[in-house]
């Protein structure tokens, strides 16, 4: 059995919050807006999971209407979206994920990102990319960043 998801999630920077990708605190002077985390590395990454296993995406399993997900850690709701991977007797083959932001610079970050993302998927097939929009666009403007990620699953 092969499946693939794919996933998309952008929020919008603003101040006073911690901008979180990946699981990774990341030291800037803006934050990402959302009622958990804002992690839009690993919502895209959740969306790419429940789309392979065919169960539609986050906002329905974890709305931000549900007081229980306020300032809830996104890697912790991957690990419970990897349960029902697992449930479904299904392992990841791979990762491939983009995060798209003007700034900060993110390739210092991505060997962190990548190590916690590859124990919570449990596999090694993981790859995290960064790019720019060269200013164009909601991300060229700083005003959000955006992340795009592809996963196969595969198992019996």
């Amino acid at each position: 059995m092969f499946r693939i998801g794919f996933g998309y999630d952008a929020h919008r920077l603003v101040k006073d919050r911690p901008l979180i990708l990946g699981g990774v605190k990341i030291p800037f002077t803006l934050g990402l807006e959302g009622h958990s985390d804002a992690d839009v590395l690993i919502h895209a990454i959740m969306d790419a999971v429940t789309g392979a296993l065919g169960k539609g995406d986050i906002g329905l399993h974890f709305p931000d209407t549900d007081p229980a997900f306020k300032g809830a850690d996104s890697l912790m709701l991957l690990k419970e979206v990897m349960d029902w991977v697992k449930d479904a007797g299904l392992c990841v083959n791979n990762l491939d994920a983009t995060i798209v932001a003007e700034q900060p610079k993110l390739a210092p970050f991505v060997p962190a990102m990548r190590e916690r993302l590859a124990a919570a998927l449990g596999s090694h097939h993981v790859n995290i990319k960064a790019t720019t929009t060269e200013g164009m666009g909601f991300c060229g403007r700083q005003e959000g960043i955006a992340a795009y990620a592809v996963i196969s699953l595969t198992g019996e």
